[in-house]
């Protein structure tokens, strides 16, 4: 076993320990967007009020993400789980297996964030400087309360944002970009880089002679263009996401109505 699993072992040995620790209201949240992805039709995920409190905010990969980590919990309690069965009290009353399996998923998944981390620190630098930042990355106090203790999955995107950082770090800003086209389409948070990544890309990747610097934004576009379209195609051919329902969705997205 490397430096760098030892290290997420470790953190990892932590993060079971807390597995009964404090938990806020986002426990529920996820747990029901499990229950969501998993018993609903795509077409229903994000026009489904059967728990206002809680409705899918997240753009659709993170949707397609929630369906696979719910796709073990179904296989364990038939459809719809039991495991999946939304409370409506209070989060501290979930039962031990709902808790441990909620609690694990975010801890296995931040695998993701272990890959990316030891991906980046491993490129051009010493020993001991490598040590620091695999310390400070996966054993971030920061992480390990809002992910582990509160309930966010932020390890997992961060990791996708770590990964699209060490591909621009390689000079592979084609799979840089897609990653990145992938953490937007997963948490629409991370947008606020877009604006920094258009620049980058735009200046490092697109150069060249006209004819030359056209093909690769024509190329870094249509790559960015497929993620989005995966993400979004499928919502859009079922109307979830169309021209009338824009404001709505992006109501949901951000929290804000963009009608007139």
């Amino acid at each position: 076993m490397g430096e760098a699993e030892w290290l997420w072992a470790v953190a990892t040995c932590v993060k079971v320990l807390l597995i009964p620790a404090y938990r806020s209201t986002d426990f529920e949240v996820h747990r029901h967007w499990l229950a969501l992805t998993s018993v609903l039709p795509l077409a229903r995920w994000y026009s489904d009020a059967s728990a206002p409190c809680c409705p899918l905010d997240y753009p659709p990969l993170f949707a397609y993400f929630q369906r696979i980590l719910a796709l073990p919990a179904t296989a364990l309690g038939g459809r719809p789980s039991a495991l999946l069965r939304v409370s409506t009290s209070s989060p501290s009353s979930a039962s031990l297996p709902v808790l441990i399996y909620l609690r694990l998923s975010v801890a296995i998944t931040d695998l993701v964030f272990l890959l990316a981390a030891a991906r980046l620190a491993h490129r051009r630098l010493p020993p001991a400087r490598r040590r620091l930042v695999l310390i400070l990355l996966l054993w971030s106090p920061a992480l390990l309360i809002v992910d582990h203790i509160h309930f966010q999955y932020n390890g997992y995107l961060l990791g996708i944002l770590l990964l699209s950082l060490s591909f621009l770090e390689e000079g592979k800003d084609l799979a840089g970009g897609l990653a990145f086209a992938v953490l937007i389409c997963s948490k629409h948070l991370f947008l606020v880089a877009a604006p920094l990544y258009f620049v980058y890309l735009l200046r490092h990747y697109c150069r060249g002679g006209s004819w030359e610097a056209s093909k690769r934004f024509l190329t870094m576009g249509a790559a960015v263009g497929a993620v989005f379209a995966a993400a979004f195609g499928p919502f859009l051919y079922y109307g979830q996401v169309s021209f009338d329902s824009l404001s709505s969705y992006f109501y949901v997205m951000f929290g804000w109505n963009v009608k007139k």
